[in-house]
Protein backbone atom coordinates (compact mmCIF):
# COMPACT_ATOMS: atom_id res chain seq x y z
CA UNK A 1 0.00 0.00 0.00
CA UNK A 2 3.09 2.63 0.84
CA UNK A 3 4.08 1.66 -3.02
CA UNK A 4 0.89 2.86 -3.94
CA UNK A 5 0.63 6.16 -2.03
CA UNK A 6 3.78 7.01 -2.86
CA UNK A 7 2.46 6.80 -6.80
CA UNK A 8 -0.81 8.80 -6.01
CA UNK A 9 1.19 11.47 -4.67
CA UNK A 10 3.48 11.75 -7.48
CA UNK A 11 1.04 12.00 -9.81
CA UNK A 12 -1.27 14.07 -8.19
CA UNK A 13 1.67 16.25 -7.53
CA UNK A 14 2.54 16.40 -11.37
CA UNK A 15 -1.05 17.19 -12.25
CA UNK A 16 -0.91 20.18 -9.96
CA UNK A 17 2.30 21.52 -11.39
CA UNK A 18 1.02 23.85 -13.84
CA UNK A 19 -2.35 24.67 -11.72
CA UNK A 20 0.08 26.39 -8.74
CA UNK A 21 1.64 28.64 -11.95
CA UNK A 22 1.12 31.99 -12.12
CA UNK A 23 0.14 32.97 -15.70
CA UNK A 24 2.67 34.58 -18.33
CA UNK A 25 2.25 38.30 -17.79
CA UNK A 26 1.44 39.80 -20.86
CA UNK A 27 3.41 42.23 -22.55
CA UNK A 28 1.99 45.93 -22.52
CA UNK A 29 3.23 49.17 -24.45
CA UNK A 30 3.57 50.48 -21.25
CA UNK A 31 6.47 47.50 -20.67
CA UNK A 32 8.03 48.36 -23.93
CA UNK A 33 11.20 50.80 -23.97
CA UNK A 34 11.33 54.25 -26.02
CA UNK A 35 13.74 54.35 -29.19
CA UNK A 36 16.85 56.50 -28.76
CA UNK A 37 17.37 58.60 -32.27
CA UNK A 38 14.99 60.06 -34.68
CA UNK A 39 11.57 59.65 -33.91
CA UNK A 40 8.36 60.92 -34.77
CA UNK A 41 5.29 60.52 -32.22
CA UNK A 42 6.19 58.37 -29.02
CA UNK A 43 6.93 54.74 -30.80
CA UNK A 44 8.03 52.09 -28.34
CA UNK A 45 9.80 48.61 -29.19
CA UNK A 46 9.82 45.10 -27.26
CA UNK A 47 13.31 44.16 -25.78
CA UNK A 48 13.80 41.98 -29.27
CA UNK A 49 12.63 44.30 -31.70
CA UNK A 50 14.51 47.45 -30.24
CA UNK A 51 17.53 45.25 -30.31
CA UNK A 52 16.48 44.78 -34.21
CA UNK A 53 16.09 48.00 -35.33
CA UNK A 54 19.81 48.93 -33.82
CA UNK A 55 21.03 46.31 -36.11
CA UNK A 56 19.39 47.18 -39.04
CA UNK A 57 20.00 51.20 -38.74
CA UNK A 58 24.23 49.55 -38.09
CA UNK A 59 23.60 47.41 -41.12
CA UNK A 60 22.02 50.68 -43.60
CA UNK A 61 24.43 53.22 -41.95
CA UNK A 62 24.27 54.90 -44.76
CA UNK A 63 20.55 55.86 -44.66
CA UNK A 64 19.03 58.12 -41.88
CA UNK A 65 16.11 56.10 -40.00
CA UNK A 66 13.24 57.86 -38.36
CA UNK A 67 10.97 55.42 -36.49
CA UNK A 68 7.30 56.51 -36.73
CA UNK A 69 4.66 55.27 -33.99
CA UNK A 70 1.38 53.68 -34.88
CA UNK A 71 -0.98 56.38 -34.36
CA UNK A 72 1.40 59.12 -36.27
CA UNK A 73 1.67 56.64 -39.76
CA UNK A 74 -1.28 58.61 -41.74
CA UNK A 75 0.81 62.27 -40.62
CA UNK A 76 4.20 61.06 -40.77
CA UNK A 77 3.01 60.25 -44.33
CA UNK A 78 1.61 63.33 -45.12
CA UNK A 79 4.58 65.23 -43.89
CA UNK A 80 7.53 62.88 -45.21
CA UNK A 81 8.86 65.74 -47.11
CA UNK A 82 9.61 68.02 -43.88
CA UNK A 83 12.03 65.21 -42.51
CA UNK A 84 13.96 65.32 -45.78
CA UNK A 85 17.53 64.84 -45.78
CA UNK A 86 19.96 66.54 -48.00
CA UNK A 87 23.09 64.04 -47.08
CA UNK A 88 21.67 60.92 -46.62
CA UNK A 89 18.00 58.97 -47.76
CA UNK A 90 15.33 59.50 -45.29
CA UNK A 91 13.78 55.69 -44.37
CA UNK A 92 10.45 56.63 -42.37
CA UNK A 93 9.13 53.08 -40.72
CA UNK A 94 6.59 52.17 -38.35
CA UNK A 95 7.35 50.96 -34.87
CA UNK A 96 4.50 48.04 -36.11
CA UNK A 97 6.67 47.09 -39.27
CA UNK A 98 9.80 46.66 -37.51
CA UNK A 99 7.96 44.32 -34.41
CA UNK A 100 6.64 41.79 -37.00
CA UNK A 101 10.57 41.93 -38.56
CA UNK A 102 12.10 40.91 -35.45
CA UNK A 103 9.19 37.71 -35.28
CA UNK A 104 8.66 37.18 -38.52
CA UNK A 105 11.75 35.86 -40.71
CA UNK A 106 9.64 35.89 -44.11
CA UNK A 107 8.17 39.42 -43.67
CA UNK A 108 11.72 40.51 -42.58
CA UNK A 109 12.87 39.72 -46.06
CA UNK A 110 10.80 40.96 -47.72
CA UNK A 111 10.45 44.77 -46.34
CA UNK A 112 14.69 44.28 -45.48
CA UNK A 113 14.56 43.87 -49.49
CA UNK A 114 12.96 46.93 -50.23
CA UNK A 115 15.84 48.84 -47.80
CA UNK A 116 18.34 47.17 -49.80
CA UNK A 117 16.98 47.82 -53.36
CA UNK A 118 17.02 51.53 -51.87
CA UNK A 119 20.08 51.73 -50.35
CA UNK A 120 22.07 50.50 -53.69
CA UNK A 121 20.16 53.35 -56.09
CA UNK A 122 21.14 56.18 -53.45
CA UNK A 123 24.50 57.00 -55.38
CA UNK A 124 22.68 57.21 -58.68
CA UNK A 125 19.79 59.45 -57.38
CA UNK A 126 22.84 61.93 -56.25
CA UNK A 127 24.35 61.38 -59.24
CA UNK A 128 21.62 62.07 -61.46
CA UNK A 129 20.28 64.91 -59.51
CA UNK A 130 23.46 66.98 -59.30
CA UNK A 131 23.26 66.74 -63.22
CA UNK A 132 19.66 67.73 -63.58
CA UNK A 133 20.50 71.75 -61.91
CA UNK A 134 18.00 71.09 -59.58
CA UNK A 135 18.67 72.17 -55.81
CA UNK A 136 18.05 69.56 -53.43
CA UNK A 137 17.11 70.40 -50.12
CA UNK A 138 16.21 66.82 -49.43
CA UNK A 139 15.14 62.91 -50.28
CA UNK A 140 14.24 60.22 -48.52
CA UNK A 141 11.49 56.87 -48.54
CA UNK A 142 8.54 55.79 -46.75
CA UNK A 143 7.99 51.78 -45.61
CA UNK A 144 4.40 51.20 -46.39
CA UNK A 145 2.13 48.72 -45.83
CA UNK A 146 1.82 45.85 -48.27
CA UNK A 147 5.32 45.33 -49.39
CA UNK A 148 5.72 48.89 -50.95
CA UNK A 149 7.98 52.23 -50.28
CA UNK A 150 6.93 55.26 -51.96
CA UNK A 151 10.24 58.14 -52.57
CA UNK A 152 10.52 61.71 -52.38
CA UNK A 153 12.60 64.50 -53.03
CA UNK A 154 12.54 68.32 -51.95
CA UNK A 155 13.89 70.51 -54.38
CA UNK A 156 14.19 74.59 -54.13
CA UNK A 157 11.59 76.62 -56.57
CA UNK A 158 13.00 78.69 -59.37
CA UNK A 159 13.33 82.18 -58.63
CA UNK A 160 10.98 84.72 -57.57
CA UNK A 161 11.16 86.90 -61.03
CA UNK A 162 11.87 83.19 -63.38
CA UNK A 163 8.30 82.23 -61.23
CA UNK A 164 6.23 85.15 -62.28
CA UNK A 165 7.72 85.22 -66.17
CA UNK A 166 6.79 81.08 -65.71
CA UNK A 167 2.84 82.19 -64.56
CA UNK A 168 2.54 84.97 -66.94
CA UNK A 169 3.74 82.46 -69.67
CA UNK A 170 1.46 79.93 -68.71
CA UNK A 171 -1.65 82.48 -68.88
CA UNK A 172 -0.95 83.17 -72.20
CA UNK A 173 -1.05 79.65 -73.27
CA UNK A 174 -4.36 79.22 -71.65
CA UNK A 175 -5.79 82.22 -73.13
CA UNK A 176 -3.99 80.86 -76.47
CA UNK A 177 -5.35 77.42 -76.50
CA UNK A 178 -9.06 78.44 -76.14
CA UNK A 179 -8.78 79.69 -79.58
CA UNK A 180 -6.67 76.84 -80.95
CA UNK A 181 -8.65 73.75 -82.40
CA UNK A 182 -5.72 71.44 -82.78
CA UNK A 183 -2.77 70.90 -80.76
CA UNK A 184 0.33 70.06 -82.14
CA UNK A 185 2.42 67.75 -80.81
CA UNK A 186 4.86 69.54 -79.33
CA UNK A 187 2.17 71.62 -77.12
CA UNK A 188 0.73 68.21 -76.19
CA UNK A 189 4.19 67.14 -74.96
CA UNK A 190 4.35 70.62 -73.00
CA UNK A 191 0.82 70.08 -71.85
CA UNK A 192 1.50 66.33 -70.01
CA UNK A 193 4.31 68.12 -68.42
CA UNK A 194 2.53 70.60 -67.16
CA UNK A 195 0.08 68.72 -65.39
CA UNK A 196 3.05 66.33 -63.94
CA UNK A 197 3.66 70.04 -62.04
CA UNK A 198 0.05 70.50 -61.06
CA UNK A 199 0.16 67.09 -59.27
CA UNK A 200 2.87 67.95 -57.30
CA UNK A 201 3.18 69.00 -53.55
CA UNK A 202 4.13 72.98 -53.41
CA UNK A 203 4.74 74.17 -50.24
CA UNK A 204 6.64 77.84 -49.82
CA UNK A 205 9.92 78.24 -51.67
CA UNK A 206 10.35 74.29 -52.26
CA UNK A 207 8.82 71.87 -54.81
CA UNK A 208 7.97 67.82 -53.24
CA UNK A 209 8.45 65.41 -56.22
CA UNK A 210 6.74 61.68 -55.14
CA UNK A 211 6.94 58.58 -56.64
CA UNK A 212 6.94 54.65 -56.07
CA UNK A 213 10.74 54.24 -57.24
CA UNK A 214 13.65 56.01 -57.44
CA UNK A 215 13.96 55.52 -61.30
CA UNK A 216 10.51 57.42 -61.49
CA UNK A 217 11.46 59.63 -58.92
CA UNK A 218 14.35 60.67 -61.20
CA UNK A 219 12.11 61.24 -64.67
CA UNK A 220 9.56 63.25 -62.37
CA UNK A 221 12.28 65.59 -61.15
CA UNK A 222 14.01 65.79 -65.20
CA UNK A 223 10.60 66.60 -66.35
CA UNK A 224 10.39 69.43 -63.62
CA UNK A 225 13.31 70.96 -64.82
CA UNK A 226 12.75 70.65 -68.11
CA UNK A 227 9.27 72.86 -67.64
CA UNK A 228 10.86 74.84 -65.49
CA UNK A 229 13.29 76.25 -68.11
CA UNK A 230 10.91 75.64 -70.88
CA UNK A 231 8.75 78.19 -69.67
CA UNK A 232 10.59 80.75 -69.15
CA UNK A 233 9.25 83.56 -71.36
CA UNK A 234 11.30 84.94 -74.02
CA UNK A 235 12.38 88.46 -75.10
CA UNK A 236 12.64 89.87 -78.26
CA UNK A 237 16.89 89.55 -78.20
CA UNK A 238 16.90 85.88 -77.42
CA UNK A 239 13.98 85.28 -79.82
CA UNK A 240 16.22 86.54 -82.21
CA UNK A 241 18.93 84.44 -81.16
CA UNK A 242 16.66 81.59 -82.16
CA UNK A 243 16.52 79.80 -79.26
CA UNK A 244 13.98 77.44 -78.47
CA UNK A 245 12.96 74.45 -76.75
CA UNK A 246 12.29 70.61 -78.39
CA UNK A 247 9.37 68.94 -77.00
CA UNK A 248 9.29 66.01 -79.25
CA UNK A 249 8.62 63.03 -77.72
Amino acid sequence: MSDISNYVSEYAAYTNQGVNQAPAKETTRADMKRVSGKTIGNPRLSEKALKYYEELKEKYSNMDFILVSKEQKEMAKAQAASYANAEKMVVLIDEEKIERMAEDENYRKQYEGIIANSASGISQLKSRLSTTGATVKGFGMQVNDGGTASFFAVLEKSSKAQKERIEKKAQEKKEAKKAQEKKSEKEERKERLEKKRESEETDGETVTITASSIEDLIRKIDDYMQLSKSDIVQTEGEKMLGQNVDFTL
